[in-house]
């Protein structure tokens, strides 16, 4: 098991930093992304010193925090049925969805990321990855319960950035 902190969205890098985390989850959340710049700062200072996972709201600030833009999608995804690719194995992952932005691919070039997973009816990215850092984000719903359990091994590559 996991010995969990909460913290509010606003909570500052140095308060972060004095909990002296393993790693930080980065939650799901409604509205755009670019609402919260204090907490896409933060976020920037603490990148390269923890492993982060970022969900939904959590993926789009990461992905901000390196540099990546986002935008309004025409009609959000929503429901427990997006097919999503992984990039790396091939596999299609049955995901939960409830999100109106998304990461403009145009923008990754410029930042460290690399695209993991991408959303099959949309073709919009579902996952990016900084391996350097250890930090890695999905735009869907992985914790989702009920609900699609194929992302699970999320948690466990999460864990394993943890323990080095």
């Amino acid at each position: 098991g996991c010995h969990v902190t909460i913290v509010p969205w606003n909570t500052g890098p140095d308060e972060i930093r004095a909990l002296r985390p393993d790693g930080i989850l980065i939650s799901n959340g409604p509205g755009d992304p670019t609402d919260v710049p204090e907490t896409i700062s933060s976020v920037r200072s603490l990148l390269g010193s923890f492993p982060v996972f970022g969900i939904c709201l959590g993926h789009q600030i990461l992905s901000l925090a390196y540099g990546a833009r986002t935008y309004k999608l025409k009609f959000g995804h929503r429901g427990g049925n997006h097919p999503v690719k992984n990039l790396a194995t091939g596999k299609i992952e049955i995901t939960s969805q409830n999100h109106s932005y998304a990461i403009e691919e145009e923008s990754l070039p410029a930042t460290p990321l690399k695209t993991t997973h991408i959303n099959l009816l949309d073709q919009t990215i579902e996952g990016v990855e900084c391996t350097a850092d250890g930090a890695f984000g999905v735009q869907y719903h992985p914790e989702s319960a009920p609900g699609p359990q194929d992302s699970t091994y999320l948690f466990v590559k999460f864990l394993k950035n943890m323990r080095g």
